[in-house]
Protein backbone atom coordinates (compact mmCIF):
# COMPACT_ATOMS: atom_id res chain seq x y z
CA UNK A 1 0.00 0.00 0.00
CA UNK A 2 3.18 2.40 1.15
CA UNK A 3 4.34 2.04 -2.54
CA UNK A 4 0.94 2.54 -4.50
CA UNK A 5 1.11 5.41 -2.56
CA UNK A 6 4.37 6.91 -3.00
CA UNK A 7 4.37 5.97 -7.09
CA UNK A 8 0.66 7.73 -6.91
CA UNK A 9 3.13 10.89 -5.65
CA UNK A 10 5.58 10.82 -7.66
CA UNK A 11 3.14 10.35 -11.10
CA UNK A 12 1.50 13.43 -9.80
CA UNK A 13 4.41 15.54 -9.12
CA UNK A 14 5.80 15.27 -12.86
CA UNK A 15 2.55 15.55 -14.15
CA UNK A 16 2.27 18.96 -12.26
CA UNK A 17 5.51 19.81 -13.13
CA UNK A 18 4.91 18.89 -16.62
CA UNK A 19 1.73 21.26 -16.38
CA UNK A 20 3.93 24.09 -14.79
CA UNK A 21 6.75 23.42 -17.31
CA UNK A 22 4.01 24.58 -20.08
CA UNK A 23 2.76 27.60 -18.29
CA UNK A 24 5.80 28.98 -17.48
CA UNK A 25 7.01 28.64 -21.50
CA UNK A 26 3.41 30.02 -22.26
CA UNK A 27 3.57 33.21 -20.12
CA UNK A 28 7.77 33.04 -21.07
CA UNK A 29 6.32 33.76 -25.07
CA UNK A 30 3.72 36.36 -24.37
CA UNK A 31 4.92 37.97 -21.73
CA UNK A 32 8.14 38.95 -24.52
CA UNK A 33 6.31 39.56 -27.28
CA UNK A 34 3.72 42.14 -24.51
CA UNK A 35 6.54 43.49 -23.69
CA UNK A 36 8.52 44.39 -26.43
CA UNK A 37 5.51 45.42 -28.63
CA UNK A 38 3.28 47.13 -26.31
CA UNK A 39 5.18 49.98 -25.91
CA UNK A 40 5.35 50.85 -29.37
CA UNK A 41 1.51 50.56 -29.56
CA UNK A 42 -0.78 53.78 -30.13
CA UNK A 43 -3.87 55.17 -31.47
CA UNK A 44 -1.80 56.94 -34.03
CA UNK A 45 0.13 53.46 -34.67
CA UNK A 46 -3.41 51.45 -34.80
CA UNK A 47 -5.12 54.14 -37.20
CA UNK A 48 -2.23 55.18 -39.87
CA UNK A 49 -1.72 52.76 -43.04
CA UNK A 50 1.33 51.13 -43.35
CA UNK A 51 4.39 52.50 -45.00
CA UNK A 52 6.54 51.13 -47.19
CA UNK A 53 10.03 52.90 -47.48
CA UNK A 54 9.52 55.41 -44.92
CA UNK A 55 9.12 55.16 -40.95
CA UNK A 56 6.34 55.82 -39.05
CA UNK A 57 3.79 53.55 -40.76
CA UNK A 58 0.61 51.97 -38.74
CA UNK A 59 -1.58 49.14 -39.33
CA UNK A 60 -4.82 50.42 -39.83
CA UNK A 61 -5.21 48.50 -43.21
CA UNK A 62 -4.24 45.00 -41.56
CA UNK A 63 -6.69 44.79 -38.44
CA UNK A 64 -9.53 46.20 -41.06
CA UNK A 65 -8.52 43.26 -43.19
CA UNK A 66 -8.19 40.67 -40.58
CA UNK A 67 -11.34 41.64 -39.28
CA UNK A 68 -13.19 41.23 -42.92
CA UNK A 69 -11.76 38.35 -44.17
CA UNK A 70 -12.67 36.75 -40.19
CA UNK A 71 -16.74 38.09 -40.68
CA UNK A 72 -16.65 36.42 -44.29
CA UNK A 73 -14.83 32.85 -42.96
CA UNK A 74 -17.63 32.68 -40.44
CA UNK A 75 -20.17 33.51 -43.40
CA UNK A 76 -19.13 30.70 -45.23
CA UNK A 77 -17.87 28.21 -43.00
CA UNK A 78 -20.56 28.31 -40.08
CA UNK A 79 -23.91 27.78 -42.11
CA UNK A 80 -22.50 24.66 -43.66
CA UNK A 81 -20.32 23.35 -40.30
CA UNK A 82 -23.65 23.51 -38.57
CA UNK A 83 -25.37 21.61 -41.14
CA UNK A 84 -22.47 19.09 -40.93
CA UNK A 85 -22.37 18.80 -37.16
CA UNK A 86 -26.59 18.67 -37.17
CA UNK A 87 -26.57 15.65 -38.98
CA UNK A 88 -23.16 13.70 -37.88
CA UNK A 89 -24.79 14.03 -34.46
CA UNK A 90 -28.88 13.06 -35.09
CA UNK A 91 -28.89 12.19 -38.41
CA UNK A 92 -26.39 10.27 -39.65
CA UNK A 93 -26.58 6.26 -38.98
CA UNK A 94 -23.53 3.99 -38.11
CA UNK A 95 -22.35 2.55 -41.61
CA UNK A 96 -19.39 2.96 -44.22
CA UNK A 97 -20.25 6.20 -45.58
CA UNK A 98 -20.82 8.11 -42.19
CA UNK A 99 -17.22 6.98 -41.22
CA UNK A 100 -16.05 8.06 -44.24
CA UNK A 101 -17.25 11.46 -43.56
CA UNK A 102 -15.19 11.39 -40.27
CA UNK A 103 -11.95 10.30 -42.08
CA UNK A 104 -12.78 13.45 -44.41
CA UNK A 105 -13.15 15.33 -41.66
CA UNK A 106 -10.16 14.20 -39.78
CA UNK A 107 -7.78 14.43 -43.00
CA UNK A 108 -8.64 17.80 -43.79
CA UNK A 109 -8.00 19.27 -40.56
CA UNK A 110 -4.55 17.46 -40.32
CA UNK A 111 -3.48 19.29 -43.38
CA UNK A 112 -0.90 21.96 -43.05
CA UNK A 113 -2.23 25.33 -43.66
CA UNK A 114 -0.11 26.17 -46.01
CA UNK A 115 -0.88 23.08 -48.63
CA UNK A 116 -4.47 24.15 -48.34
CA UNK A 117 -3.56 27.70 -49.31
CA UNK A 118 -1.51 26.36 -52.48
CA UNK A 119 -4.75 24.18 -53.50
CA UNK A 120 -6.75 27.52 -53.20
CA UNK A 121 -3.87 29.66 -54.86
CA UNK A 122 -3.92 26.72 -57.77
CA UNK A 123 -7.85 26.57 -58.25
CA UNK A 124 -8.77 30.10 -57.49
CA UNK A 125 -6.40 32.18 -58.11
CA UNK A 126 -5.04 30.99 -61.17
CA UNK A 127 -7.53 28.91 -62.74
CA UNK A 128 -10.71 30.68 -61.91
CA UNK A 129 -8.33 33.94 -62.27
CA UNK A 130 -9.88 35.51 -59.21
CA UNK A 131 -6.44 37.03 -58.69
CA UNK A 132 -4.79 37.68 -55.12
CA UNK A 133 -8.66 38.86 -53.13
CA UNK A 134 -10.22 38.62 -50.15
CA UNK A 135 -12.55 36.02 -52.04
CA UNK A 136 -9.70 33.73 -52.32
CA UNK A 137 -8.54 34.21 -48.76
CA UNK A 138 -12.04 33.73 -47.40
CA UNK A 139 -12.18 30.33 -49.08
CA UNK A 140 -9.32 29.35 -48.32
CA UNK A 141 -9.63 29.83 -44.34
CA UNK A 142 -13.19 28.08 -44.94
CA UNK A 143 -11.48 24.98 -45.93
CA UNK A 144 -9.22 25.96 -42.61
CA UNK A 145 -12.05 26.14 -40.47
CA UNK A 146 -14.90 23.80 -41.40
CA UNK A 147 -13.36 20.47 -39.76
CA UNK A 148 -12.90 22.26 -36.14
CA UNK A 149 -15.81 23.78 -36.60
CA UNK A 150 -18.08 20.60 -37.64
CA UNK A 151 -16.42 18.65 -34.66
CA UNK A 152 -17.39 21.39 -32.06
CA UNK A 153 -20.84 21.49 -33.17
CA UNK A 154 -20.74 17.77 -33.05
CA UNK A 155 -19.71 17.66 -29.94
CA UNK A 156 -22.11 20.20 -28.07
CA UNK A 157 -24.87 18.23 -29.94
CA UNK A 158 -23.60 15.20 -28.27
CA UNK A 159 -23.56 16.88 -25.19
CA UNK A 160 -27.17 17.52 -24.96
CA UNK A 161 -29.04 14.05 -23.15
CA UNK A 162 -30.48 11.84 -25.63
CA UNK A 163 -33.86 12.19 -23.30
CA UNK A 164 -34.14 15.80 -24.64
CA UNK A 165 -34.83 14.86 -28.05
CA UNK A 166 -37.28 11.81 -26.74
CA UNK A 167 -39.47 14.23 -24.54
CA UNK A 168 -40.21 16.40 -27.33
CA UNK A 169 -40.56 13.50 -29.67
CA UNK A 170 -43.09 12.43 -27.10
CA UNK A 171 -44.86 15.84 -27.02
CA UNK A 172 -45.28 15.24 -30.83
CA UNK A 173 -42.49 17.38 -32.02
CA UNK A 174 -40.79 16.84 -35.18
CA UNK A 175 -37.17 15.43 -34.76
CA UNK A 176 -36.24 18.78 -36.83
CA UNK A 177 -38.31 20.74 -34.62
CA UNK A 178 -36.93 19.18 -31.95
CA UNK A 179 -32.96 19.77 -32.70
CA UNK A 180 -33.85 23.24 -33.56
CA UNK A 181 -36.08 24.83 -30.81
CA UNK A 182 -35.01 22.22 -27.49
CA UNK A 183 -31.43 20.92 -28.57
CA UNK A 184 -29.71 23.73 -30.62
CA UNK A 185 -30.57 26.12 -27.59
CA UNK A 186 -29.16 23.77 -25.23
CA UNK A 187 -25.91 23.20 -27.19
CA UNK A 188 -25.94 27.26 -27.88
CA UNK A 189 -22.76 27.57 -25.09
CA UNK A 190 -20.78 25.13 -26.37
CA UNK A 191 -21.12 26.09 -29.86
CA UNK A 192 -21.01 29.48 -29.44
CA UNK A 193 -17.64 29.12 -27.52
CA UNK A 194 -16.25 26.78 -30.28
CA UNK A 195 -16.84 29.63 -32.96
CA UNK A 196 -14.81 32.41 -31.20
CA UNK A 197 -11.92 30.21 -30.50
CA UNK A 198 -11.88 28.89 -34.39
CA UNK A 199 -12.38 32.73 -34.75
CA UNK A 200 -8.99 33.09 -32.89
CA UNK A 201 -6.92 30.66 -34.64
CA UNK A 202 -8.69 32.00 -38.16
CA UNK A 203 -7.13 35.50 -36.92
CA UNK A 204 -3.59 34.39 -36.83
CA UNK A 205 -3.20 32.26 -39.83
CA UNK A 206 -0.82 33.32 -41.77
CA UNK A 207 0.47 30.81 -44.27
CA UNK A 208 -2.78 29.93 -45.86
CA UNK A 209 -3.09 33.68 -46.67
CA UNK A 210 0.33 34.26 -48.44
CA UNK A 211 -1.06 32.34 -51.43
CA UNK A 212 -4.75 33.56 -51.85
CA UNK A 213 -5.21 37.27 -50.49
CA UNK A 214 -2.09 38.13 -50.92
CA UNK A 215 0.87 40.31 -49.64
CA UNK A 216 0.14 43.71 -50.23
CA UNK A 217 -2.45 46.27 -48.67
CA UNK A 218 -3.57 48.96 -51.52
CA UNK A 219 -4.68 52.56 -50.11
CA UNK A 220 -8.16 52.01 -49.48
CA UNK A 221 -11.01 55.18 -49.08
CA UNK A 222 -12.70 54.00 -45.79
CA UNK A 223 -15.01 56.46 -47.01
CA UNK A 224 -16.13 54.53 -50.02
CA UNK A 225 -18.54 51.69 -49.41
CA UNK A 226 -19.23 50.92 -52.90
CA UNK A 227 -19.05 47.52 -52.60
CA UNK A 228 -17.66 47.04 -56.47
CA UNK A 229 -15.20 50.06 -56.37
CA UNK A 230 -11.63 49.34 -56.36
CA UNK A 231 -11.08 51.36 -53.26
CA UNK A 232 -13.73 50.56 -51.50
CA UNK A 233 -12.16 48.33 -47.92
CA UNK A 234 -15.67 45.83 -48.49
CA UNK A 235 -14.15 45.15 -52.55
CA UNK A 236 -14.05 41.25 -52.22
CA UNK A 237 -11.67 41.01 -55.45
CA UNK A 238 -8.94 43.06 -53.58
CA UNK A 239 -5.70 42.16 -52.51
CA UNK A 240 -5.96 42.22 -48.23
CA UNK A 241 -2.27 41.54 -45.93
CA UNK A 242 -4.04 40.32 -43.26
CA UNK A 243 -2.41 41.72 -39.64
CA UNK A 244 -0.37 37.72 -39.49
CA UNK A 245 1.17 38.53 -42.99
CA UNK A 246 2.04 41.61 -42.26
CA UNK A 247 4.30 40.58 -39.60
CA UNK A 248 5.73 38.01 -41.87
CA UNK A 249 6.46 40.12 -44.75
CA UNK A 250 8.32 42.73 -42.46
CA UNK A 251 10.45 40.34 -40.80
CA UNK A 252 11.53 39.11 -44.25
CA UNK A 253 11.83 41.83 -46.31
CA UNK A 254 12.49 44.65 -43.63
CA UNK A 255 12.73 47.87 -46.22
CA UNK A 256 11.36 50.34 -43.51
CA UNK A 257 13.36 51.96 -41.12
CA UNK A 258 11.64 50.86 -38.34
CA UNK A 259 10.78 47.56 -39.40
CA UNK A 260 11.17 45.92 -35.74
CA UNK A 261 9.40 48.57 -34.61
CA UNK A 262 6.35 47.89 -36.65
CA UNK A 263 6.43 43.91 -36.24
CA UNK A 264 6.56 44.50 -32.50
CA UNK A 265 3.82 46.23 -32.45
CA UNK A 266 1.98 44.39 -35.09
CA UNK A 267 2.46 41.02 -33.03
CA UNK A 268 1.04 42.89 -29.72
CA UNK A 269 -1.43 43.93 -31.45
CA UNK A 270 -2.16 40.31 -33.26
CA UNK A 271 -1.54 38.08 -29.48
CA UNK A 272 -4.17 40.54 -27.73
CA UNK A 273 -6.54 40.09 -29.97
CA UNK A 274 -6.07 36.53 -30.04
CA UNK A 275 -5.85 36.34 -26.25
CA UNK A 276 -9.83 38.56 -26.45
CA UNK A 277 -10.92 35.66 -28.58
CA UNK A 278 -9.64 33.04 -25.87
CA UNK A 279 -10.83 34.68 -22.78
CA UNK A 280 -14.54 36.08 -24.65
CA UNK A 281 -14.87 32.73 -25.73
CA UNK A 282 -14.70 31.29 -22.03
CA UNK A 283 -16.57 33.94 -20.42
CA UNK A 284 -19.14 34.34 -23.00
CA UNK A 285 -19.69 30.01 -22.95
CA UNK A 286 -19.99 29.76 -18.80
CA UNK A 287 -22.30 33.19 -19.13
CA UNK A 288 -24.96 31.49 -22.01
CA UNK A 289 -24.69 28.37 -19.75
CA UNK A 290 -25.78 29.93 -16.77
CA UNK A 291 -28.34 31.71 -18.39
CA UNK A 292 -29.86 28.64 -20.06
CA UNK A 293 -29.54 26.19 -17.22
CA UNK A 294 -29.74 28.86 -14.07
CA UNK A 295 -26.48 27.26 -12.47
CA UNK A 296 -25.17 29.46 -10.49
Amino acid sequence: MKNTKFQNNIAMAIIKLIAAMVVLILVFLLGKILISGVPHISWKFLVTPSKAFTAGGGISVQIFNSFYLLILTLLISFPISLGAGIYLAKYAAKNKITSLIRMVIEILSSLPSVVVGLFVFLVCVVQMQIGFSILAGAIALTFFNLPLLTRNIEESIKAVPNLQLEGGLALGLSKWKTITKIILPEALPGIITGVILSAGRVFGEAAALIYTAGQSAPAVDFTNWNIFDETSPLNLMRPAETLAVHIWKINSEGIMPDANVISAGTSAVLIIAILIFNLSARYLGNYLYRKLTSAR
